[in-house]
């Protein structure tokens, strides 16, 4: 074979090779699961919970997952907890990781609005793919079994006389629980309590019950296994209405105090996921809490199923940023 035809066919090897490459790589500026068919086979999707085991949002999580995965051929999920600073860190590590479809996280309101009102976080809340909310449990004041306080009015008059005397611990400055003592606080006068904030359920409802604390603020099906058992005492739920599964618990607005706060539970998305993935995420969610299995075990655990998809959930995520930038400017509970 003479060179020049060795060269020629070496060129057009070459060139094949590259044109292969070219074909099997994404397109720059696009993610590679934009191609659609290929997500989500790669890899496990995963789950990030900014929050630590055992609380509210981590059962959400895990309970729903096995049947989002029911709802689109391969999928695999896995959840990572990545608790810290009320749930900024994880929220943090969520927004900036690559818009391929292959990591959520698990958001909770009030938290992922008010953070940014009292510290400097990375991320912008509206920038966010929002895909659903599932949960919306409301919040409530909890005692030991053993504790002296036997009702709410007895507890803020302890708060009331003697300032800083009452500790309340919650989940994290800023977290729901926070806004909720927060909040109280401008509707009781003269009542000041001691925050106490801890790195999730777990820890704040260890301190409780070794009387390291005297009060605990956290949500109601956090709540209900300590209270069933006896372990634990409500002394109001920032309900709108009684909760069935506590129907003996009066609501703060039973008892003088219009205050309803709890915690908003959803799935959210880096910024720039295909419109594609998302679309199949949000369909998979609406499915999986329509689902039989899903309701049999959330209402097993009372646990307060709200769905709200997409456009929709963003939608209700901001309109409660003027409600919470009210309540900093009349009590900046950085300063607390």
């Amino acid at each position: 074979m003479k060179l020049e035809e060795i060269a020629l066919n070496l060129t057009r090897r070459t060139l094949s090779a590259a044109a292969l490459a070219t074909l099997a790589a994404p397109s720059l500026g696009r993610p590679a699961l934009a191609q659609g068919s290929n997500w989500p086979r790669e890899r496990p999707i995963n789950i990030i919970v900014p929050h630590a085991p055992g609380g509210g949002v981590d059962q959400m999580v895990r309970m729903i997952a096995p049947h989002v995965q029911q709802q689109i051929p391969e999928l695999r999920i896995v959840v990572e907890n990545r608790p810290g600073a009320a749930s900024q860190i994880g929220t943090e590590v969520a927004y900036s990781a690559r818009p391929d479809g292959y990591t959520l996280c698990a958001s909770v309101m009030p938290t992922l609005m008010s953070m940014p009102l009292e510290r400097r976080v990375r991320y912008d809340a509206k920038r966010f793919v929002y895909i659903a909310n599932v949960v919306q449990d409301p919040g409530g004041l909890w005692v030991g079994g053993n504790s002296p306080f036997q009702s709410l009015a007895q507890m803020l008059e302890a708060a009331k006389a003697s300032s800083g005397a009452v500790s309340v611990g919650t989940t994290g400055i800023g977290s729901d629980d926070h806004l909720l003592i927060v909040q109280l606080q401008q509707l009781a006068p003269g009542v000041q309590f001691n925050h106490v904030p801890f790195n999730g359920f777990a820890p704040v409802q260890t301190a409780l019950l070794g009387g390291h604390i005297n009060v605990g603020c956290f949500n109601m099906t956090e709540g209900l296994p300590g209270l069933r058992d006896g372990r634990l005492r409500a002394l109001g739920i920032a309900a709108a209405e009684r909760v069935p599964a506590m129907k003996d618990t009066q609501t703060f607005k039973e008892q003088g105090f219009d205050l309803i706060a709890g915690s908003q539970r959803g799935i959210i998305a880096p910024p720039g996921i295909p419109d594609d993935v998302r679309d199949r995420l949000i369909a998979a969610f609406s499915a999986a809490m329509e689902s039989p299995g899903f309701k049999a075990e959330a209402q097993r655990v009372d646990m307060p199923i709200v769905p709200v998809l997409g456009d929709d959930f963003r939608k209700q995520v901001m309109e409660a940023e003027t409600h919470l930038q009210q309540l900093w400017q009349k009590s900046p509970w950085r300063d607390e």
